[in-house]
């Protein structure tokens, strides 16, 4: 069985817009766990509310098949741009003690005007994610995937999943998989 990491911040932890406090959306939304139905691979979320792009080395088990690395909206939410962001990305995957061909980069689906994005500036940012993901993910020797062309609906606030954002990410990760 395939032991797959997903790593990244609230879209991944499958936090729902509709809680204020932290809640989730339930197994049968969230996007880790329709991979892990749809495969029956081992596939463990490592999503945490607010994370950003780490600073430094993140230890994961050498068993690993496969570590997906989706971050960066919370950087720039936080004020950082997409050059910055792109760079702490590289320094992050470079650092990683994994096999290049077990690493996917995805990036992002880009941010839409709402509850938490009010200037259209943030939405134009997350866009330009996708194309240095990209350079970045040929340059390491990286899996790439753009979840932009997957057609991720988002909640009213502009940046989380809705459940069927979690659905049509899903299954556009099970294609980029080959699934």
């Amino acid at each position: 069985m395939k032991t797959v990491i997903c790593f990244g911040d609230s879209n991944t932890y499958g936090y729902d817009p509709r809680s204020y406090l932290g809640g989730r959306y339930g197994p049968d939304s969230r996007w880790v766990d329709l991979l892990a139905a749809r495969t029956g691979w081992d596939v463990r979320n490592q999503g945490q509310n607010g994370r950003t792009i780490p600073g430094g080395p993140v230890p994961f088990p050498a068993d690993t098949d496969l570590l997906t690395v989706m971050l960066g909206t919370n950087d720039l939410l936080q004020g950082r741009g997409p050059e910055t962001a792109a760079e702490r990305m590289e320094r992050f995957l470079s650092a990683l003690d994994l096999e290049r061909g077990r690493l996917l980069l995805i990036a992002p689906p880009p941010m839409a005007l709402g509850a938490w994005v009010p200037d259209p500036a943030l939405v134009e940012a997350s866009r330009d994610l996708a194309p240095r993901y990209r350079r970045l993910a040929a340059g390491l020797g990286v899996r790439f995937a753009d979840a932009g062309a997957w057609g991720v609906a988002l909640a009213y606030d502009g940046v989380h999943f809705a459940p069927q954002g979690h659905r049509a990410f899903a299954a556009g990760l099970c294609e980029a998989l080959g699934l």
